[in-house]
């Protein structure tokens, strides 16, 4: 039996001279929730559409539940199920018809769209606004009702393309919950996202994504090790953070840190030793991929 939900193998993309995604390579294990960390423009959404089938890819491929993507389309729609960066439900409909509608739509009978509608509005926390326009739910309530429709049929794995953009932070934290539920259920989740925050609290494993190549991958712990043992913080008098200098961590490297950079700094600068963040990483390596690239 094959452990991995998503197999990808040396994928590339590109559009007329532009190479969007060059030689992508992951896996995903069944049940698990996988990251995607990157920049505006760094190969996400494209990946995300081949991965979907919207798209097909110049070479390399890529599997879902052992079904090719470009050679075995049918099966692997039947065996997806994908939310985008934007709500996609009728404004003028309310959440319950915007539900039924999908149930119907998917094949499911009126008594059993029924049952499903009042399974995911009770799931997603949507019953006191069932019977409201859509149109006049808040963001949070949106991305709800949008992840409700998507999974109106069950599937064994879920793409999430940015899924808590916009969103205030009550309302990305109450999704980040749903998303863990889901995870609960078996499901498999392939979540890009921007924010780093989201990648560390959710994600099993972690991918960063930099000019269409991965950089790093891991879990988060793993990727924070590789920026190293303590960061160095410099703040200012209004406690702005004005640098931040990663370290191994031993007592010489931080000596030594300090000694190069104390001329350097304003007499009321501030000192935080601490450890590393996932913002850290992403700045890290996304930094050194670039200066790579710049140099070749």
């Amino acid at each position: 039996m094959n452990t991995y939900s998503i197999e990808v193998s040396n994928l590339r993309k590109s559009f007329g001279e532009q190479t969007v995604l060059d030689g992508v390579s992951l896996i995903v294990a069944k049940g698990t929730i996988f990251a995607l960390l990157g920049p505006n423009g760094a190969g996400k959404t494209t990946l995300i559409h081949i991965l979907s089938t919207l798209s097909e890819p110049d070479d390399g491929f890529a599997r879902i539940e052992g079904h090719d993507v470009v050679y075995a389309r049918n099966e692997v729609r039947r065996s997806i199920s994908l939310t985008g960066q934007f709500a996609a439900v009728d404004e003028v409909l309310t959440g319950q018809e915007n539900i039924m509608m999908m149930c119907r739509l998917s094949g499911l009978t009126p008594g059993e769209s029924r049952l499903r509608t009042a399974e995911l509005l009770k799931q997603f926390d949507l019953e006191s606004a069932a019977g409201k326009r859509v149109k006049t739910y808040s963001g949070g309530m949106r991305r709800r009702l949008d992840l409700a429709v998507s999974l109106v049929v069950n599937r064994p794995v879920l793409f999430l393309d940015e899924p808590t953009t916009g969103l205030d932070t009550v309302s990305r934290r109450s999704l980040w919950e749903i998303i863990l539920r889901l995870k609960e259920q078996g499901i498999t989740i392939f979540l890009t996202t921007q924010y780093l925050e989201e990648a560390d609290q959710l994600a099993d494993e972690i991918a960063v994504l930099s000019a269409g190549r991965i950089v790093a991958a891991g879990t988060a712990e793993a990727l924070k090790a590789h920026v190293g043992g303590e960061v160095i913080e410099l703040r200012n008098r209004l406690d702005e953070v004005i640098r931040t200098i990663p370290t191994s961590g031993s007592v010489h490297d931080v000596r030594q840190t300090l000694n190069e950079i104390a001329h350097l700094c304003p007499p009321d600068t501030r000192i935080v030793i601490r450890k590393p963040s996932m913002d850290d990483v992403f700045l890290a390596l996304t930094t050194a991929h670039q200066k790579e690239a710049s140099l070749a």
